[in-house]
C-alpha cells in the first residue's frame, strides 16, 4: 500500500529527519598511518628509557637515543617497531622516525575516544610495539581518551619490558607522575604567581607512575613562554595539598629535550637548557586568591650535554630563588 504524505508535510518531516541526522553524533574512530613493515618484531630490550621533548622542533637524535637504548646498541641489525600516538593531525611523524637506524615499522595512531583507547585491536598494536611516542597537541585529550583504558595499561606494560616512552610537548606533560593537564585553560606565570589556585591550573593524578619520575611534574616551551613562574607554582601546589612534601619541576625548553636511562639518569640534548625546580618544604604563603610566597626554591639548570641524577639527585650545583607576593626576586634562569 502507498502512503500519500502532503506536500508541506513531507517538507516537514525531510527536515526533521535533517536535524535528527546532523543531531546525531559522529561516530569516532582510530585513523591508523603505517610505514614500513607491518609484521610484528619482538627483540629482547635493553631498555627502558624516556624521550621528553620540549616542543617546537623535534630533536631527531635524542629520539633516536631512545631507540638505541631501547635495541640495547647504536651499530647492530636489531629493529623495532615504533607507535606514535596522537588525538589530532597525520603522519608527520612517520617517515622521519621510519629512516632512523634500527626502527622496522612506524604506525600513526589518532585515538579521539576512550572508547577506541579500549578496542582490542588498538591496545595489540600498542602492546606490541618497542618504542611509544606522544605527539605534541591537547594534553586534556590526552587524559581524558586514555587514562584508565587499555591503552595507558599497554603503554605500561611496554615501558615494564624495557620499552621506551617519548613525547613532545603535551605528550611531555602527561608524563610526570602529577600532570598539569590544562582541562580548564592555559595559565600563564603571571596568573599562577598572582593565584596558585586560579581556575585555570587544574591537575591530573594517578596517571602514569614512572619510577624515576616520582614527585615530578614537567613543563615544556619552557624559557620561551616564560613558564618559570607557573612551574613554581604547579610544584608550590602539590606540597600544599598534602600530595608530596617535596615536588620537582622538569622543564624543558623547545627544541630540547631530556632523556632518561634505566638508571634515572637524565641527559639534555638539543638546544638546551632544561631546568629541574625543586621545592623541598611547605609554601610560606599558598591560598585560594592570594599572590604566592616560597622561599628558596632550589633550580638546577643543565645545558644541552649536561646530565641530572634523577633517581639520586643532587644536593649542590643549584642557585635560590624565592617568590614573596608574587614577585620574583631575580631572574629565575640564570644563577
Amino acid at each position: 500500500m502507498l502512503l500519500f504524505i502532503p506536500f508541506k508535510d513531507s517538507i516537514r518531516l525531510g527536515l526533521l529527519l535533517g536535524i535528527v541526522v546532523l543531531a546525531a553524533p559522529a561516530e569516532a574512530r582510530v585513523t591508523r598511518y603505517v610505514t614500513g613493515n607491518p609484521a610484528d618484531v619482538a627483540p629482547a630490550l635493553a631498555g627502558p628509557a624516556h624521550d621528553l621533548g620540549g616542543g617546537g622542533t623535534d630533536v631527531d637524535p635524542a629520539i633516536q637515543w631512545m631507540i638505541d637504548k631501547v635495541r640495547g646498541c647504536t651499530d647492530c641489525a636489531t629493529k623495532i617497531d615504533v607507535v606514535v600516538l596522537r588525538s589530532s593531525g597525520d603522519d608527520g611523524y612517520n617517515d622521519p622516525i621510519y629512516a632512523m637506524n634500527g626502527v622496522d615499522s612506524v604506525e600513526t595512531l589518532v585515538i579521539t575516544s576512550t572508547r577506541d583507547s579500549n578496542k582490542s585491536d588498538v591496545v595489540a598494536t600498542v602492546q606490541n610495539a618497542e618504542v611509544i611516542f606522544f605527539a605534541g597537541g591537547n594534553q586534556c585529550d590526552y587524559v581524558r581518551y586514555f587514562k584508565g583504558t587499555g591503552v595507558e595499561t599497554a603503554v605500561e606494560a611496554v615501558y615494564t619490558r624495557g620499552g621506551g616512552v617519548g613525547g613532545t610537548s603535551a605528550g611531555t606533560a602527561i608524563q610526570s607522575d602529577f600532570v598539569y593537564d590544562a582541562c580548564t585553560g592555559s595559565v600563564t606565570s603571571a596568573q599562577a604567581l598572582a593565584n596558585p589556585y586560579h581556575p585555570y591550573i587544574h591537575f591530573t593524578y594517578g596517571f602514569f607512575g614512572w619510577q624515576d619520575l616520582d614527585a615530578t611534574i614537567t613543563d615544556t616551551h619552557f624559557v620561551t613562554r616564560d613558564r618559570m613562574g607557573r612551574t613554581m607554582a604547579f610544584v608550590a601546589r602539590q606540597i600544599q595539598d598534602g600530595i608530596t612534601s617535596n615536588a620537582l619541576g622538569v622543564a624543558v625548553n623547545e627544541q630540547t629535550s631530556v632523556v632518561v636511562d634505566k638508571n634515572g639518569l637524565a641527559r639534555v640534548k638539543g638546544a638546551g637548557p632544561a631546568y629541574f625546580v625543586l621545592g623541598d618544604h611547605a609554601p610560606e604563603v599558598c591560598e585560594p586568591g592570594t599572590p604566592l610566597t616560597y622561599s628558596n626554591y632550589k633550580i638546577w639548570k643543565v645545558t644541552s650535554g649536561g646530565t641530572f641524577n634523577l633517581r639520586n639527585r643532587p644536593t649542590t650545583g643549584y642557585y635560590l630563588r624565592s617568590v614573596t607576593n608574587g614577585q620574583l626576586n631575580g631572574n629565575p634562569y640564570a644563577p
